[in-house]
């Protein structure tokens, strides 16, 4: 079955717009693991515009104190450094949280949300080392990859232990036509064809963003997936019914038949 990491990034951002403490990062959590999910993601960026390194922090001492069993999933760029308004670098955070699970984005320092995979066309030798670093600080890595076999194999080739498919563009595809269009099926094909492959060469596969009450009951059909990282379109969901209620409805298409 595929399970279910939470992503509390727009929890930060909300209370960065106004400062103080509310709402509550660890709250969040606290909420959504009661609510069924198996894991807690956070995407802290250099500019820190929603988590912030004491968001890691927390969320790090929650979990090994109070919930050791809930997966911990720090998503990131490898390459981003300090910077001066606080930001420690990836690694730094890494090093000091030691996450079940590192996610590993392409994205920019300054980029709004992550919109594609790692180009591994030519071999990147630091990407190899500091996945043999993460994973020497007991984390699972993942590489945010594009549904492209040359591109999965690669990855393979560089070290990883999984690979999140980038599911903006089945998204938009659903979106724009409908679940049951053509154009949403042959999509979904693409990434059941490499979700499979990903599996046979040995990877685990995780799958993360735009995904929504709307069209994760169809994407759930590749049972290859282990794990779909949701945030936007959640935390959206409980402006509405509320976290706890939100979570559970996710929940509940995960674990439907």
């Amino acid at each position: 079955m595929t399970v279910l990491s939470v992503n509390l990034n727009k929890v930060a951002l909300v209370r960065n717009s106004r400062g103080g403490k509310r709402p509550s990062v660890v709250d969040a959590a606290r909420t959504a693991i009661t609510a069924g999910a198996q894991g807690i993601t956070v995407h802290p960026r250099p500019d820190m515009r929603h988590i912030r390194p004491h968001d890691v922090d927390d969320l790090a001492t929650l979990l090994a104190a109070d919930y050791p069993e809930i997966e911990f999933n720090i998503e990131g760029n490898p390459g981003a450094g300090p910077t001066a308004a606080g930001y420690p670098g990836f690694d730094a955070l890494i090093e000091r949280a030691r996450p079940a699970q590192a996610t590993l984005v392409p994205d920019s320092d300054d980029q709004l949300t992550s919109d594609h995979g790692f180009d591994l066309s030519t071999r990147n030798e630091r990407l190899i080392e500091q996945i043999e670093r993460y994973q020497a600080w007991g984390a699972r890595v993942s590489l945010f990859m594009d549904p492209d076999l040359a591109q999965i194999e690669a990855a393979k080739a560089h070290g990883t232990d999984r690979i999140e498919l980038y599911t903006g563009p089945f998204a938009e595809t659903c979106w724009a036509h409908g679940v049951d269009d053509e154009r949403t099926r042959a999509s979904l094909t693409t990434y059941l064809e490499a979700a499979r492959f990903a599996g046979q060469i040995g990877l685990g596969v995780n799958a993360g963003h735009d995904l929504d009450l709307v069209n994760l009951p169809l994407f759930k059909e590749i049972t290859e997936v282990a794990e779909v990282s949701i945030g936007h379109a959640l935390i959206s969901d409980a402006l509405e019914m509320g976290l706890d209620a939100a979570v559970r409805a996710y929940c509940s298409i995960l674990q439907a038949p």
